[in-house]
């Protein structure tokens, strides 16, 4: 893989044989996974925002440092064309603890995850990061999204708030960034390859499917 290609330029070649594959975008409410999903997918993205009203007062809080007035109900729908040969499908998860019990459906058949973190609110992540370790054998990365183009805190730091494993990589990332974003939907088909889950295009759910 060429990490200095844009994540859009690579466009299939019809003779080839393409390799796509899904990954999972999931995190906190308001971290930045349908700015992500959004900033990178080669297609006009497909997401189920809903405008905030007074309904979600109390349920739905950004925080004071966002000016979040939607929040996605059901999921965010991207895809990028990674390299000549690999297709990835990228499916957002909603953030709000009260649509949780969608991220299965989201989940299943997934080679990857991206688990997104803001640290101002590192507390958000919490669910994510327990539900790749515990509730799914999933490979997954966490990626810090530097909201201020800067990294607020180690990332050792972070490691240790999260109480990540060392074998759980941890990345940084500008989700309005295509290239940033990019970069981290490699280290998830790298970290998922080095974990040997890809077994083969027959072998199970999590193996890339062959176009």
């Amino acid at each position: 893989m060429d990490s200095n290609a844009s994540p859009h330029e690579a466009d299939p070649d019809p003779g080839a044989l393409t390799i796509s594959a899904k990954i999972v975008v999931a995190g906190g409410f308001g971290v930045g996974k349908t700015t992500l999903v959004s900033s990178v997918s080669e297609i006009p993205p497909v997401n189920t925002d809903a405008w905030m009203t007074e309904v979600s007062a109390g349920i739905d809080e950004p925080g004071p440092e966002t000016t979040k007035s939607q929040t996605t109900v059901a999921m965010d729908f991207g895809r990028i064309t990674l390299d000549s040969d690999l297709l990835l499908f990228l499916f957002g998860t909603p953030g709000q603890a009260r649509f949780w019990f969608l991220w299965d459906d989201l989940a299943r058949g997934a080679l990857g995850g991206v688990v997104l973190v803001d640290t101002r609110r590192i507390e958000e992540s919490f669910a994510a990061v327990n539900y790749f370790e515990n509730d799914t054998d999933l490979p997954f990365v966490v990626a810090v999204n530097c909201f201020d183009g800067m990294l607020q805190h180690e990332l050792e730091e972070i490691r240790d708030a999260l109480a990540l494993g060392p074998d759980v990589p941890l990345v940084t990332c500008d989700a309005r960034s295509a290239a940033s974003s990019a970069e981290t939907l490699r280290a998830v088909v790298t970290h998922a390859l080095a974990m040997n889950q890809v077994s083969g295009p027959t072998h199970g759910p999590r193996a890339l499917a062959r176009e």
